[in-house]
């Protein structure tokens, strides 16, 4: 039997799956992924019976759901990550183009369920959201897409990628989801500038993006609305930021205590987009920094790795990926302490949501196979074959 090591991973051929799968993944990165599901359902029973009580439930029907839609996250992830990169690729194209199908058609069939913003198919059962199942399928098609235009006689990929990315900001403004667009164009940034884009290229980028911020601040209400609530003074004591901030300065260093909040009766979205204000009112800013170590380690841990990898696709796919967790955390995080505008954005494996829980699984299922230990050879001998 032939081995092959890379770091201080062995790889036996002929192993089985289930051996290599847990010989070569990263368990630091699985590890973390497990603690911030449970912190998300410890929240969870602090923040969703308030809410369960207004519509009618019993007081933890929403953290039952949470359970269940994470544990199918859970699984999903783990079977992904037991995938080649390329079976993850032709996957994720397939995925890719069937989500951007549906994210076209929800202006013909989607709901917005008294919010404003057209996101969502409505199932019955349950909702739909399929820009959430957009974002990873998004970064690893425009990996496939950059890497294959660094090849020799390669397709024009960067262009193409360039185009498929407006086509999908355009059709995200038009629902409107303008955090969605924004982690769609950070991605494409993040995946151009790691395969040696030009900095031109990317300040204009950054131009465009800035002119289309304007155009929307003149063109929407609810952006505008926003803008403006950020950039004021004094925040409104009746808005969900208030409260917010208010709950987090109260929690101090170790919080009010396990159930002694009080802002999950106030705010609407204590389950979702604000349970970081739970956390630091509850449990104080300890569980905060806990949560933001968590986030941190899986990104780090997900560059180190990649730094050592030599396929320029799964470099890139990878790179995306963790940049895409990363950015969305920051965002959550960002929002609540009013270090930017107030944006519906979940708190990866933290907040409720299925679509959300069930696509960050598939994301981190693909950054756990591209992050894998696998032989990589010696760069002397792949120069050597570039020359024959």
């Amino acid at each position: 039997m032939t081995e092959m090591a890379h770091g201080t991973v062995v790889v036996q051929s002929g192993e089985a799956v289930l051996p290599r799968w847990w010989r070569t993944v990263d368990r630091v990165t699985i590890g973390c992924i497990l603690a911030l599901f449970v912190i998300g359902i410890l929240l969870g029973f602090a923040a969703s019976p308030p809410l369960a009580e207004r519509n009618g439930h019993d007081p933890f029907h929403y953290v039952s759901r949470q359970a269940a839609f994470g544990s199918m996250a859970l699984v999903v992830m783990m079977l992904v990550s037991m995938m080649t990169p390329q079976t993850v690729r032709r996957l994720a194209i397939l995925g890719f183009f069937a989500a951007v199908a549906a994210v076209a058609l929800l202006p013909a069939f989607g709901t917005d369920f008294g919010q404003g913003a057209t996101r969502w198919y409505s199932l019955g059962f349950a909702s739909l959201q399929p820009s959430e199942f957009l974002k990873p399928v998004y970064v690893v098609f425009t990996a496939w897409m950059v890497a294959a235009s660094q090849e020799v006689g390669g397709p024009p990929g960067k262009m193409v990628s360039l185009f498929v990315t407006v086509v999908i900001v355009g059709f995200l403004a038009m629902q409107p989801d303008f955090g969605q667009a924004a982690l769609i164009v950070f991605a494409w940034c993040a995946i151009y500038f790691v395969a040696g884009a030009p900095m031109l290229i990317l300040v204009a980028v950054a131009a465009a993006v800035g002119g289309a911020g304007v155009v929307a601040y003149n063109g929407s209400e609810h952006f505008a609305r926003r803008i403006d609530g950020f950039l004021a003074a004094e925040v409104d004591p009746n808005t969900q930021l208030a409260y917010a901030t208010n709950a987090i300065q109260e929690g101090g260093l170790f919080g009010t205590g396990l159930g002694e909040g009080s802002v999950k009766w106030t705010l609407p979205d204590a389950h979702t987009d604000f349970i970081i204000a739970v956390a630091a009112e509850e449990y104080g800013l300890v569980l905060v920094l806990v949560i933001i170590a968590l986030f941190a380690t899986i990104t780090l841990r997900a560059f180190m790795r990649l730094i050592k990898e030599r396929d320029p696709f799964i470099r890139l796919a990878g790179t995306g990926l963790a940049a895409l967790l990363a950015l969305q955390a920051f965002i959550n995080l960002g929002v609540a302490v009013r270090l930017l505008p107030a944006k519906g954005m979940t708190l990866p494996f933290v907040s409720y949501g299925g679509s959300s829980l069930i696509a960050t699984g598939i994301l981190v299922g693909m950054m756990l196979t591209f992050t894998r230990s696998r032989p990589q050879g010696e760069i002397g001998d792949i120069l050597l074959t570039r020359h024959r």
